[in-house]
């Protein structure tokens, strides 16, 4: 099997993803603080850490403004029903992922805030002026993917954080696609709510995530229930992160998320992006005479994360990857990804793209070999 759909989610993992995990769940996996057992201690001190290393990666300002998530989109969640408030506006991209449109699209059809959605260019970029333009008196949030999950763009998320910063707008960033491959820095690009998945570019498992937030950042909390602190309080306490995480945390998975992210360390996220992006570019080349694939998005590498969509003009994007899958044993991405607003701006809102996103262990022999049996399918 040859695995290149990274963008939904990272696989295999490191291997020292599977040690970690199993050496946890056989030797230490308590519940983190609701005990005063040396196991309950143990696994505290094991989730405190791991707030630490993820606030540092991303230039946070103390593992206290982490708190973790069931995934992105509980994240996200967390951050736009938990800073908006009746009469807010916001502003969002047609470049965003359902797990920041639909929250949105609910609030504005229950008549609780008013919506903007700015398109993109051409090849899938928004102008940061364009988001300027789109801010009213009443713009609370300005919602925005770091890179596009259909095209791989990139945005220009640190000038849009200088202009809501700016303006004392909060500053929203999804970076479900750039954790882990791209560098961030929440206090340069004036970030004051990210939020992230694990299992994507920090090769964690599913049901893990994160959200970064912003010393000074009002916010409600998105859930209620035992913090394993103070047991006594009527109210969830008011102290971070306790005050955003009611409930058992999922302790294994974000064990395996720091290890994880110790391999995105080791390897750096230079060479990682490196990598990915060499091998979409090489995909693009081997297609590059093909009249019947045709790439959507920025020709430029360094406006992108490795993901390379394309059109098939012989067969829709579902059936070309079931064909890749059984007759080539080749996992890729179909469909309308989850962002509809983007497959409607690039025409493709019918019948799909096909989406390509390798990994750090994908090679070229895997990329050769889509290339060659896409020139099969074609009869190109």
């Amino acid at each position: 099997m040859i695995y290149l759909d990274n963008a939904a989610t990272s696989f295999p993992k490191p291997e020292g993803v599977y040690r970690a995990m199993d050496a946890f769940a056989r030797n230490s996996l308590a519940n983190p603080g609701r005990a005063g057992h040396r196991l309950a201690v143990a696994a505290k001190d094991t989730l405190e850490d791991a707030r630490f290393r993820l606030s540092r990666f991303v230039g946070g300002v103390g593992a206290d403004r982490v708190a973790f998530a069931l995934n992105g989109t509980d994240a996200l969640n967390m951050a736009m029903k938990g800073t908006l408030q009746p009469g807010d506006h916001v502003v969002t991209t047609d470049l965003e992922h359902n797990s920041v449109s639909r929250p949105l699209v609910k609030l504005a059809d229950d008549g609780i805030i008013t919506l903007t959605r700015v398109p993109s260019d051409s090849g899938g970029t928004v102008d940061p002026d364009a988001i300027r333009a789109a801010l009213t008196a009443k713009t609370r949030l300005v919602a925005v993917t770091h890179a596009s999950n259909v095209l791989g763009t990139v945005q220009p998320v640190a000038e849009i954080g200088k202009l809501c910063r700016e303006k004392g707008i909060l500053f929203l960033v999804d970076a479900a696609q750039t954790i882990g491959v791209l560098p961030i820095d929440v206090q340069a690009m004036h970030i004051d709510l990210l939020a992230f998945p694990g299992h994507k570019g920090l090769f964690g498992p599913t049901g893990t995530g994160g959200l970064y937030v912003a010393p000074g950042v009002p916010i409600r909390a998105w859930r209620e229930g035992g913090t394993g602190g103070d047991s006594k309080s009527p109210m969830q306490p008011a102290g971070f992160p306790e005050f955003l995480e009611g409930g058992t945390p999922n302790l294994l998975g974000i064990v395996g998320m720091i290890a994880g992210l110790d391999y995105v360390e080791e390897k750096g996220i230079e060479a990682i992006h490196r990598h990915e992006v060499e091998l979409c570019e090489r995909l693009r080349a081997a297609v590059a005479d093909n009249p019947l694939i045709v790439p959507v998005g920025h020709a430029d590498p360094a406006r992108r994360v490795g993901t390379f969509s394309f059109r098939c003009e012989v067969m829709d994007s579902e059936a070309l990857a079931g064909v890749l899958d059984t007759s080539f044993g080749i996992c890729v991405r179909a469909g309308n990804h989850c962002s509809p607003y983007i497959h409607q701006a690039v025409g493709s809102y019918d019948d799909g793209l096909t989406r390509v996103s390798p990994g750090p262990f994908s090679t070229i022999e895997h990329i050769d070999t889509l290339a060659n049996a896409l020139t099969e399918i074609t009869g190109g």
